[in-house]
């Protein structure tokens, strides 16, 4: 048996020779393409062995092409012949790299040193450090030798790219490929920060949508170009991975589509967001229908893609309805359309984009996701210039607003003001007459101690009078002019009792309205009591000194004579120094001291807030 199998072996290696395509190589020649020199056989029974593919007659067909395509989990396995001839008079070693990380088995036979090597998506090495499979090819001087390759995929989709490469070059290339890799992912995570630190400042859910579609596109990324299963999962955790493809497919569209229903506020239009709904809702039922049954392996992506075109649907209806917004998500639609179309186009191997633009889906996503970000950013600055015409705007409505009010009150006030002055006016004219009705009464009593108490009413009542006549002139009734006050009011006193005494003055504040009607009694009282009391007729030197002033917040009045005085405790109290002493006390809530001894001098203190 041993010997029909080597024979048969010898002689499939001579027909190869002599009528088979033989990819010749040696040390010079860095990289082979190997799939336009192999031939094809499809084996849809998926139940051939190499025994079977080397012992029966199987009629491998020629290959033109440089990669083959053959879609999702395709129910066949694929089987490449390729022969190899060292055309050197030295060893050589090579790799051959299976270029595609997706594929789930790939199995190289080496015949002549019956050699069988497994790899693949769910059979990876755990001493390979590539993304994709390799196997390492090792030719002795003028040797030549027929290689199988076995490739099936399950769920994952099966795109069939040979090459043979020096092993330095190969890795060279590899490194290269992997840190182009590592900086894509690395923008994106600074993209999903960023987004991420927007949303917890605006607490916009449309950022915090779009940061689970950057990462859920990412994760995708990663399982999709092979980062994943080389550096984060082992083949159990990869099995578990591929038996769920069709939801790390689907979730990146699931975020993005609720991202698009907030971020462009589709709630505002009823029946697209209906229908939106609709389908959100269909999304994780589809999920489960795809992730349970094998049979729908092949339209796992169909309703993804349906709600992906529905999505750009919506965005060009609100291009059209002039969203600001939409533009932006509307060209970053067409990015992704694009990228997904070169994945699908490479995948079933209609065209190979990878060939000429290997990072295509990369850039696409990474340009797609930085086209987002400046929409976030764009709608954050309208926001903003929104925000500011509106606080303008506000500004100017309230300053109107206050204007008109200021405009009310001035008038209100002024109104008030005028009627204030008018009510001081009749108080004044009402005393005035009551002080000509006791004058007049007066006049008929021969009684003087009767004429003396009509004629200290006649003062206390013009005393009120003076003060309402005054703030019957001013404008700002809050505050009277003590200076002004006083003096008016001692030269009524002057006129009523005829006597011939300096008054001075020293006053340096002013008073407040209340104030100044307690004061003015207090004043007219004492000073009474001086021209009635204090000083002998026909005295050449009779002074009064008047005293305001202001310290630390309290007044301090003073009222002085330099008359005879009294002895406070053998002249009985009259009713004006109890009146005195009752509104110092009681209106004042002050402090009044009296020193009689040599004159009479009053001293009254109060503070500024006790009023």
């Amino acid at each position: 048996m041993m010997i029909m199998k080597f024979l048969l072996t010898i002689l499939l290696l001579f027909t190869t020779v002599l009528f088979g395509k033989v990819i010749n190589i040696d040390d010079k020649t860095k990289i082979y393409d190997v799939l336009p020199s192999a031939q094809i056989y499809i084996d849809k029974t998926r139940k051939l062995t190499i025994d079977d593919i080397t012992t029966k007659d199987i009629q491998f067909e020629d290959n033109a092409k440089s990669l083959l395509g053959y879609g999702y989990s395709p129910d066949f396995d694929v089987w490449v012949k390729f022969t190899l001839k060292n055309d050197t008079n030295k060893p050589i070693q090579k790799v051959l790299e299976y270029g595609n990380s997706m594929t789930t088995d790939v199995v190289l036979y080496d015949l002549k040193n019956n050699v069988k090597i497994q790899d693949g998506l769910l059979n990876m090495s755990s001493s390979r450090n590539s993304i994709n499979p390799i196997f390492n090819i090792k030719l002795d001087s003028n040797e030549t030798k027929i290689y199988y390759v076995k490739v099936s995929s399950y769920i994952t989709t099966m795109i069939i790219k040979l090459k043979l490469l020096e092993r330095n070059d190969f890795y060279t290339q590899e490194l290269k490929h992997q840190v182009i890799l590592a900086l894509f992912f690395g923008a994106m995570l600074i993209l999903a920060i960023y987004n991420l630190f927007i949303y917890f400042f605006t607490k916009d859910i449309s950022y915090l949508f779009y940061v689970f579609y950057i990462l859920s596109i990412s994760v995708h990324h990663t399982l999709y170009v092979g980062i994943a299963n080389l550096y984060i999962l082992d083949n159990i955790a990869m099995n578990y991975v591929v038996q769920f493809a069709a939801v790390f497919i689907a979730l990146p569209i699931f975020f993005l589509a609720l991202f698009s229903k907030s971020f462009l506020q589709i709630k505002k239009y009823f029946i697209l967001n209906k229908i939106l709904n609709i389908l959100l809702i269909i999304f994780p039922f589809s999920l489960i229908v795809f992730t349970l049954s094998d049979g729908f392996n092949h339209y796992r992506n169909t309703f993804t893609m349906i709600v992906l075109l529905y999505l750009i649907v919506i965005t060009i209806y609100l291009s059209y309805k002039r969203n600001r917004q939409a533009h932006f998500i509307l060209f970053g639609w067409l990015i992704l359309l694009f990228g997904s179309l070169a994945m699908y186009l490479s995948g079933t191997g209609i065209i190979n984009l990878y060939q000429s633009f290997p990072y295509i889906v990369e850039v696409s996503l990474l340009s797609e996701a930085i086209l987002f970000s400046i929409a976030l950013s764009d709608k954050i600055n309208t926001l903003q210039t929104k925000l500011i015409v509106q606080k303008r705007t506000e500004n100017e409505r309230l300053e109107i607003q206050v204007l008109e009010k200021t405009k009310d009150l001035n008038i209100s006030l002024e109104e008030k003001t005028l009627l204030l002055q008018e009510l001081n006016h009749r108080v004044k004219n009402n005393m005035q007459m009551i002080i000509s009705l006791i004058r007049l009464q007066t006049n008929d009593i021969d009684d003087k101690k009767i004429q003396n108490l009509f004629l200290t009413t006649q003062n206390r009542l013009n005393a009120m009078s003076q003060l309402h006549e005054l703030l019957y002139q001013k404008d700002d009734i809050s505050y009277i002019n003590a200076y002004e006050y006083f003096t008016t009011l001692i030269e009524g006193l002057q006129e009523t009792y005829s006597q011939n005494i300096n008054i001075n003055y020293t006053i340096s504040t002013d008073l407040e309205t209340e104030q100044a009607i307690s004061c003015g009694i207090i004043l007219n009282e004492l000073v009474t009591n001086s021209f009635k009391y204090a000083f002998h007729e026909n005295s050449d030197d009779a002074t009064i000194d008047i005293s305001l002033i202001k310290e630390n917040g309290q007044y301090i009045l003073i009222v002085k004579d330099n008359g005879v005085g009294y002895d406070q405790k053998t002249v009985p109290k009259s009713f004006g120094l109890i009146l005195v002493a009752t509104l110092v006390e009681s209106k004042l809530q002050g402090t009044i001291t009296a020193d009689t001894k040599n004159g009479a001098n009053i001293k009254i203190v109060w503070s500024e807030e006790d009023e």
